[in-house]
């Protein structure tokens, strides 16, 4: 593994990669952690600010041109800004459930399967995970492995809860 050729690429492109990676953690900690406190709204803001600069940048990235400067990943981007408007549009009208759909929806699509491609041989984070010359199986398993751990860790995190008894004695004080 090898940051060079993101160093080298285009600033867009590094910035879309920061943000998504950024977006990858923090979906899962807000996905997977408590629902409707003060955090998880406060973090799930950041979380759509960060997947809507991802979606943003993503217009600016040309490397695959089918159709003028676009391809069909762009669509992908303008349906991640439509769900990330719908998403934020049912919590305000607390639709919960479609909510907590449309977000978990977004994050796989979006984040998840979009991600996935961009490990593609001749893609810039294929370079940067398995280096020019290709990956050997070891190589693909620790790439696996640690993409599992920092997912793994993101959820750990977001599900962790203090006991009953200190929330509500947190709680009975506030009252």
């Amino acid at each position: 593994m090898t940051l060079t050729p993101l160093l080298h690429a285009n600033p867009v492109i590094q910035a879309h990669v920061y943000l998504a990676v950024g977006a990858f953690l923090l979906g899962a900690y807000v996905l997977f952690g408590r629902k409707g406190d003060r955090r998880h709204k406060q973090l799930g803001r950041l979380w759509v600010g960060a997947m809507a600069a991802v979606a943003v940048t993503s217009f600016f990235i040309w490397e695959l041109r089918l159709v003028g400067l676009f391809s069909p990943i762009h669509l992908l981007s303008i349906g991640t800004l439509y769900a990330l408007y719908r998403g934020v549009q049912f919590a305000r009208l607390r639709q919960i459930l479609a909510h907590q759909r449309t977000m978990q929806i977004t994050y796989v699509g979006a984040l998840v399967i979009a991600g996935f491609f961009t490990f593609a041989p001749g893609r810039i984070m294929y370079d940067v995970a398995f280096g020019a010359d290709g990956a050997n199986p070891l190589e693909i398993a620790v790439f696996l492995l640690t993409v599992a751990a920092a997912l793994g860790a993101a959820v750990l995190i977001g599900r962790y809860r203090p006991s009953m008894r200190v929330q509500n004695s947190v709680r009975m004080r506030r009252t």
